[in-house]
């Protein structure tokens, strides 16, 4: 693939301007800038869903220009989104097959020959998911490896993967990884768009930065280390410190914020296909949930936001025994959620800026019925001054910022009045390295004025850069905990996370 000069109008706004990008067959080519630099706008006219205003495309030496994106998959073009396109109420095995069935007589799909395709597929690249789920009832990690899956069957000859390990942990990337080895083995040219930097160095050939809708350079990763990929991408005055040492708060913590106090207490609690959770987390503490795929690491989070009813022990916010019937009682209560899929369960992407950020407050900003206007878009204003978010005005829809710029207005939603509890799932998702800089600063933020914070993470680098203490979750329970001054580093947490699946739930003091 040869894309030379490439321009993207959207009315009066140039999102590409003159971008060129060069892919040859069998290699890796990381994609790579800030979040609103034109990488999604590029990925969306390679897949026929905008047309270009200017510029070519030449697809192995012929020039091309995709109406749709049936004239891209004809033109050997896959494509696995950040927003995946799955149909959440079939199975699994439906949603890789739809639309190739193997049939009989008659036409009849023969269901057994879809499941066993289905898992042959899947077994063949180690995804380790059942063909005969439901997508509705996945995790979102496993709805993305779906999804992928999905694309690796298709006779593409260019595959375009756009976060693809966003909610991945270490070992699932890794799988990840062998998948995208053995379709390159077979001549598949990959584009790879990621915002993690350790992944290009791993994984990619070459790296292509786009910086406000132009390219700004391309390299070889064996030419690279990590801060210079850096600087590439934000610029050399902008490479954050987390890149050479641990990042610490230089706020101090008020008075307000006094360790061991208890922010919540979650004592023998039991709740679906929990049992005996003990956890507890302090004012002013940041701690981490870390566990593989399925280990039941969202669902703590769910169940302390009032999204799963425990059904015995006992949890305590601020002392107080709490059993919330609904997220509104825990929203009530103080307490707060960033969830994994911003797109699905944090944000209203067909509304503004505004109307997404008042959603938790409305009892607040109303009087009489009446919606207070006036002191919601004050409210929304300096959430936007505050999180520094790239937005015209409040009325801004959110479907028209870039994906960085959105997880900014999930923590919007609960920045005043500050949240008690803060529980936060991947808060980093598809997020650029300066904007996960400033959401980080946020995390510590609210921890310096004393709430307490829990984060889950499959970035395990982050956990550590962020948590006081972190618990290791398995088999649906929590097996055993450590202080971040115990944990020498990235692969000996990985060592404590899978030393703990068979150990005993040690509860917490």
């Amino acid at each position: 693939m040869d894309i030379r000069g490439l321009i993207k109008d959207y009315g009066g706004f140039r999102a590409l301007r003159g971008a060129s990008f060069n892919l040859q067959a069998g290699e890796v080519h990381a994609l790579m800038g800030q979040n609103g630099a034109g990488k999604s706008t590029l990925i969306k006219v390679l897949a026929g869903v905008e047309s270009a205003t200017g510029g070519e495309v030449r697809i192995f030496g012929e020039l091309k220009s995709f109406r749709s994106s049936a004239d891209a998959s004809r033109a050997g073009i896959a494509v696995v989104y950040q927003d995946l396109s799955l149909i959440p109420g079939m199975s699994v095995a439906d949603n890789l097959l739809l639309g190739r069935e193997p049939t009989g007589p008659g036409g009849l799909i023969r269901r057994s020959a879809v499941l066993t395709q289905a898992k042959e597929v899947l077994d063949s690249y180690g995804f380790k998911i059942d063909p005969r789920a439901k997508v509705e009832d996945l995790p979102f990690a496993y709805k993305q490896l779906t999804e992928i899956a999905k694309a690796l069957m298709s006779d593409a000859r260019i595959l375009i993967l756009d976060e693809p390990t966003s909610a991945l942990t270490e070992d699932e990337e890794e799988v990840l990884f062998g998948a995208v080895r053995q379709v390159v083995e077979r001549g598949v040219a990959v584009v790879y768009v990621t915002h993690r930097l350790n992944e290009v160095f791993k994984l990619c050939n070459r790296v292509t930065i786009i910086r406000d809708g132009v390219t700004d350079g391309t390299y070889n990763t064996n030419e690279l280390d990590m801060r210079g990929l850096a600087a590439a991408i934000v610029g050399s005055n902008a490479v954050p410190d987390l890149l050479t040492e641990p990042v610490v708060s230089s706020q101090p913590r008020p008075a307000s914020a006094v360790l061991g106090e208890p922010a919540i207490e979650l004592s023998n609690v039991s709740a679906d296909s929990f049992s005996d959770i003990n956890l507890r987390v302090d004012r002013g503490e940041v701690v981490g949930l870390a566990g593989p795929l399925g280990s039941g690491r969202t669902e703590i989070l769910e169940l302390m936001f009032g999204l799963r009813k425990v059904t015995s022990g006992q949890m305590r916010l601020y002392g107080a025994p709490v059993r919330f019937r609904s997220p509104m009682e825990a929203i009530a209560n103080g307490v707060g959620l960033v969830p994994e899929d911003r797109h699905a369960e944090g944000l209203v992407l067909s509304h503004s800026i505004d109307r997404n950020v008042a959603m938790p407050a409305l009892p607040r900003l109303s009087r009489c019925g009446a919606f207070l206007r006036r002191r919601s878009f004050s409210r929304s204003a300096a959430a936007i001054r505050e999180l520094s978010i790239k937005a015209e005005s409040v009325n801004t829809v959110l479907s028209s910022l870039s994906g960085g710029n959105q997880q900014k207005v999930v923590f919007a939603k609960w920045g005043d009045p500050r949240c008690k509890l803060l529980l936060l799932d991947e808060p980093t998702v598809g997020v650029d390295i300066g904007a996960r800089e400033e959401i980080y600063r946020e995390i510590r933020s609210a921890a310096a004025l004393g709430s307490g914070v829990v984060v889950v993470s499959s970035d395990l680098s982050e956990l550590l850069l962020l948590c006081d203490r972190i618990y290791m979750v398995n088999n649906q329970t929590i097996q055993g905990e450590a202080v971040r001054s115990e944990i020498r580093g990235e692969e000996d947490l990985h060592h404590r996370i899978h030393q703990s699946i068979d150990t005993p739930q040690r509860k917490s003091s």
